[in-house]
């Protein structure tokens, strides 16, 4: 498992981030096939942020929580990963009826840059500009991969019609589906 750093306006210890990676090596007892973590640790308004993003099997999982302490911040966001890797393992487990394939969301390194903190900006400029790959994958795919992003929204192509779709979760609880219309 590869694990990369990432620092914006604060300083990790080399004692940090050992205790960091040894926390991170005890999740691959959960599932064997994470690739990658990527731990970005920010400093903001008197908080100290975690986010850890990594790869299993093809799935892109994300951890985010803040506190004053940096190590209770990443412990935090270190739970909400291994709930979301059980929550991945069970359904693998429960899903006999469905084929498996394993999707890929390389993320290149910029995707994290860092995104500006002005006040003077309108609520009409682009602040924050993010690339990423789009997977083929079917709808129900998409809303998992939604739900464990924790995203409200979810830009994917369809691997039924091949067409962009995006999926959303609707205020009723319920999921939407956008398809464009030509």
């Amino acid at each position: 498992m590869d694990v990369r750093f990432l620092t914006r306006n604060v300083e990790a210890s080399d004692e940090q981030k050992e205790f960091m990676e040894k926390k991170l090596a005890k999740i691959e007892k959960f599932f064997q096939k994470i690739s990658d973590v990527q731990v970005a640790m920010s400093f903001k308004r008197g908080m100290n942020i975690v986010e850890i993003t990594t790869s299993v099997n093809g799935l892109v999982m994300r951890g985010e929580d803040h506190s004053p302490d940096m190590r209770k911040a990443f412990d935090k966001a270190l739970k909400n990963i291994e709930r979301q890797v059980k929550r991945h393992k069970d359904y693998l487990n429960d899903r006999t009826h469905i084929k498996t394939k394993e999707i890929s969301f390389d993320l290149p390194p910029d995707v994290f840059g860092d995104s500006r903190d002005n006040d003077d900006v309108s609520p009409t400029d682009i602040v924050k500009v993010k690339r990423f790959p789009i997977a083929t994958m079917l709808p129900a795919e998409a809303t998992r991969q939604m739900d464990l992003l924790g995203h409200s929204f979810f830009l994917f192509r369809n691997g039924d019609s091949g067409a962009y779709n995006v999926v959303y979760k609707r205020k009723d609880g319920g999921y939407g589906l956008l398809e464009p219309q030509d």
